[in-house]
């Protein structure tokens, strides 16, 4: 049988799960691989590989194995100087090896955007244990935010407000960081009006933005998000300046989840990821061609419109509340009565707050149809077996 592009997936939660419908539509043979097996994208995908994306060896054998056209990095916590022998060696990393490496670690993608690229961004320092976070916090003052280097999702980020919850806030941090580096980055409070990302795709014709998306956190982790975002013409051109500035330098093809702080008409860089974005899920159902169809798309080299617009639309997160192996959904109808889409990702275990699912919904503006999605993710039940 033959393919238009063998690809490689490293990573297959939900994300990687919409990415391989996106590239099977284009006719793409894809290769799922994750650290546990029956992950979400490879119940979708051609062929599966389970092992640590921290492992250089499985890592390196997989893609001699299946030889990929493209390998597409969808978590953070990869062995990518691995990605970096294999690309010198010919292989084609998306959207390259040097973006999987800075964007892996907070710290790195954060002194290329202050120190080299000169971008807007808030008073951080980094801190190797509890003596250097106090010390951090002294510099950056209080409030400050503490999270790991290397997490995802927000995974063990927290606010602290007061010097005596700053050892509770390193223990987080420590207890929910992904990889092998201990180190946190302690950052100034920005007291921002919003927080958007925006989705900017580099592709063989140039760079073009979706509109931006908003977004609600809590525990660090994503709750819901909506598009469009309403922003000042001046800001919305400030925040387009350093994504193409940060994207530019990155190189290669692919989607960029870059996120910002607004307060007024400053816009403050925050983060990125060089791959298709949680928040980013909205667009499902907001615009045409859905982050996943454009990743897929800048991936294989194909032409992205140079316009993109959006519906007013939201997503709002199916949390699960316990631990389990044995899973159901139930009321599927009843929160689909409203109008509004369901995305059940069918990861194989739950845990507390793990996000197993998505209510999207459009409406004639985005209040309404963050109630609507809202609405519906309420109403769907997990039934735990165990």
């Amino acid at each position: 049988m033959s393919h238009t592009a063998r690809i490689l997936l490293l990573g297959s939660g939900e994300l990687g799960r919409e990415f391989v419908i996106s590239a099977k539509r284009l006719g793409a043979y894809v290769v799922a691989c994750d650290a546990y097996d029956d992950a979400p994208a490879m119940q979708l995908a051609d062929a599966r590989e389970v092992f640590s994306m921290l492992d250089g060896e499985k890592l390196r054998e997989a893609a001699e194995k299946h030889r990929p056209d493209y390998i597409v990095p969808e978590i953070e916590a990869i062995r990518t100087s691995v990605l970096a022998e294999l690309e010198e060696e010919g292989f084609t990393v998306v959207p390259s090896a040097r973006a999987a490496q800075l964007t892996m670690n907070r710290d790195a993608i954060r002194d290329l955007a202050a120190n080299e690229l000169g971008l807007v961004t808030s008073k951080y320092r980094y801190a190797k244990n509890l003596e250097e976070a106090k010390a951090a916090a002294q510099h950056t003052g209080l409030p400050c935010v503490i999270k790991p280097v290397m997490s995802s999702s927000g995974k063990g980020q927290s606010t602290v407000r007061r010097e005596e919850d700053l050892e509770a806030a390193w223990d987080y941090a420590q207890a929910n960081m992904r990889g092998d580096r201990q180190r946190v980055i302690v950052e100034q409070f920005v007291d921002f009006d919003y927080e958007i990302t925006l989705l900017t795709v580099r592709h063989r014709g140039g760079v073009t933005f979706c509109p931006p998306i908003g977004h609600r956190q809590e525990r660090g982790d994503y709750q819901e998000s909506w598009q469009p975002t309403p922003m000042s013409d001046a800001a919305i051109a400030k925040a387009q300046d350093m994504a193409k500035t940060v994207v530019d330098d990155l190189g290669g093809y692919g989607l960029f989840g870059v996120e910002f702080f607004v307060k007024g008409e400053e816009v403050i860089f925050s983060e990125l990821s060089p791959r298709p974005h949680d928040t980013g899920m909205v667009t499902l159902v907001s615009q045409n061609l859905t982050e996943f169809d454009l990743h897929a798309r800048a991936v294989m080299g194909l032409l992205i419109p140079a316009e993109l617009r959006a519906r007013p639309a939201a997503s709002a997160v199916i949390l699960a509340e316990r631990d389990s192996a044995s899973l159901a959904y139930e009321c599927l109808a009843e929160a689909m009565a409203d109008g509004a889409d369901l995305r059940i990702f069918a990861k194989p275990t739950s845990r507390p707050y793990r996000r197993m699912g998505v209510a999207l919904a459009t409406a004639g503006d985005t209040d309404e149809a963050r109630r609507k999605a809202r609405d519906a993710a309420h109403r769907v039940r997990i039934v735990y077996g165990d």
